[in-house]
C-alpha cells in the first residue's frame, strides 16, 4: 500500500477516493461529489463531532468534493487546498454558483437590504467568494438576495500584489488553532490567506509550506533577509516584514505580531528548537 498523507487524500479505514484505486487496498472506494459552503466560515474538524479539533477553516463559497454524510456530518475535501476533514452538512449546498468576486477586506458584512442599518448583518471575511448580480456604487447585489459594500470587493480575476501588506492587515488579530480568518487564525492560515489573496495557492499546514514554496535561502544566514521571506520552524511560520522583522501568529503572544527576528528566534529555541528553512519567492 503507498503510504498517502491523509490530510490531502480522502482515506480512512473503512473508505477512499476512488481516485485513489491502485494506491490503497482493504477500503471501498467512493466517487466524490460537489458542495459548496454556504456559511461565511465552517469549521473542518478531524472528527464527526463538534468538540474534536479543528484542522482549517473553510470560506463561504469554497467548493468541496464530499465523500460520505453521515449523522449530519460530511467527510470532505477542500478544492481549492486539497485539506480533508468533516463539516457540519448544513453548511453545504448542492447549488453550486459561480463567484464573481471575493472578500477584499479583513471583515465585511452581509446585509438583507442595501443599507448600512439594514438587519440582520452576517460577518463575511477575507477570501470569501462570493457571486454579484448587480452593483452600484455603494452596494451590490448577490444572487442569494443579500448584498454587501461594493467597495470591500474585489472580482475572482483581480489579485492582490503584495502578500506581506495582506498579512500585515492581520496584525493583533487572535491566535486560533486551525483558524484561517481575521477572527482567530493560527501562523500557516496567515501566510495561506495572504499568499490566496494574491492568486497565489498555497498549502494548509506549514510542514506542506516549507516543502512546497518559494526557493531555499541558507537559514544561518540571518543577515540578508528580505520582506517576504518565510521563516519556518519545526511546526511554525512567519513572515519577513523586512530584514529583521517577523510578522506571525503564534500562541506565544496569542495573536498575531510583528517583533524583531531574533528576539523569535531566542524564544522559539527555548521550546521548538532552531530554523529548520528560509524560503524565498
Amino acid at each position: 500500500m503507498t503510504t498517502l498523507d491523509p490530510r490531502l487524500h480522502a482515506i480512512r479505514p473503512d473508505l477512499a477516493d476512488i481516485a485513489l484505486a491502485g494506491q490503497i487496498e482493504g477500503r471501498a472506494l467512493v466517487s466524490p461529489h460537489r458542495m459548496q459552503i454556504i456559511e461565511p466560515v465552517v469549521a473542518v474538524h478531524k472528527a464527526p463531532r463538534f468538540d474534536a479539533m479543528q484542522l482549517t477553516q473553510g470560506l463561504m463559497g469554497e467548493t468541496v468534493k464530499v465523500y460520505a454524510e453521515e449523522e449530519g456530518w460530511a467527510w470532505v475535501q477542500l478544492e481549492r487546498d486539497g485539506y480533508v476533514g468533516y463539516v457540519n452538512a448544513n453548511a453545504l449546498s448542492a447549488e453550486i454558483l459561480v463567484p464573481t468576486h471575493r472578500v477584499a477586506v479583513p471583515s465585511t458584512f452581509l446585509y438583507s437590504g442595501p443599507n448600512l442599518k439594514s438587519q440582520p448583518a452576517i460577518i463575511l471575511t477575507l477570501n470569501a467568494r462570493v457571486a454579484v448580480t448587480e452593483h452600484d456604487e455603494k452596494f451590490a447585489r448577490l444572487s442569494n438576495g443579500w448584498f454587501i459594500f461594493t467597495a470591500h470587493l474585489k472580482p475572482v480575476e483581480s489579485p492582490e500584489a503584495d502578500f506581506v501588506a495582506v498579512a500585515e492587515m492581520f496584525r493583533h488579530a487572535p491566535y486560533y488553532w486551525g483558524g484561517k480568518s481575521v477572527h482567530g487564525l493560527d501562523c500557516s492560515g496567515l501566510v495561506q490567506l495572504a499568499l490566496e489573496a494574491c492568486g497565489s495557492p498555497c498549502l494548509r499546514d506549514s510542514d506542506m509550506q516549507e516543502t512546497s514554496l518559494g526557493q531555499p535561502v541558507l537559514a544561518n544566514d540571518l543577515d540578508s533577509l528580505k520582506r517576504g521571506d518565510l521563516v519556518f520552524w519545526d511546526g511554525h511560520v512567519g513572515i519577513m516584514c523586512d530584514s529583521a522583522t517577523l510578522l506571525h501568529a503564534n500562541g506565544h503572544h496569542m495573536m498575531v505580531v510583528a517583533e524583531p527576528l531574533m528576539a523569535a528566534v531566542d524564544r522559539i529555541a527555548q521550546r521548538y528548537g532552531q530554523i529548520t528553512s528560509i524560503k524565498r519567492f
